[in-house]
């Protein structure tokens, strides 16, 4: 695990040609803002990009709610493609859905890849700031649901480093950001 919060110069971060990179964090912490800026030109799954395809497609007065399965459904089936189909991957991760990162981590064994954590660690009221900021915000339960299963993700990475247990989901690395840290550095560099 390498710790880079408070460390703001730009440092670079490689990762093998073929591997998967999932970035966590609290909605509003800046994952797609990260995964747009940092992996440019690189196969990236964000389930905001599916989310805003149906926003554009259905009709305004819809509900997101009443669509959020549809988007889940659709997500995770590009998801699924994208892992399958090889080469560089970022996904876009909520840090709540332990299965997914599990899953991911079958995947990349399975091919002979390898699953690595990029943990963007905002506290809350910055995360809730940030919901602000983008005009999308999230329900106070479902946000609770959200830091229970971040505080969970991070105490293990955490407790993984301290005891030389293996990562969640069978990484093999991980790096934790804070937002200054995530600005400051430069894009993914696979291969």
């Amino acid at each position: 695990m390498h710790d880079l919060r408070g460390l703001p110069d730009g440092r670079e971060l490689h990762y093998p040609a073929e591997d998967l990179v999932v970035v966590s964090g609290l909605p509003g912490s800046g994952k797609s803002t990260l995964i747009r800026r940092a992996a440019a030109g690189v196969g990236r799954v964000d389930s905001h990009d599916v989310r805003a395809e149906y926003a554009r497609r259905l009709p305004c007065w819809l509900p997101y709610p009443v669509y959020r399965p549809l988007v889940r459904a659709a997500h995770f089936w590009r998801l699924r493609r994208a892992v399958r189909g090889g080469g560089p991957l970022v996904v876009h991760d909520c840090g709540a859905q332990r299965w997914v990162r599990s899953w991911l981590g079958r995947e990349a064994r399975r091919q002979g890849r390898e699953l690595h954590l990029l943990l963007l660690d905002v506290d809350p009221e910055s995360a809730v700031c940030g919901q602000l900021a983008r005009g999308r915000t999230v329900p106070a339960a479902a946000f609770a649901r959200h830091r229970a299963g971040w505080r969970r993700l991070l105490a293990q990475v955490q407790g993984a480093a301290e005891t030389g247990r293996g990562l969640p989901g069978g990484a093999v690395s991980a790096v934790l950001l804070d937002r200054p840290a995530a600005r400051a550095s430069p894009p993914l560099r696979f291969g």
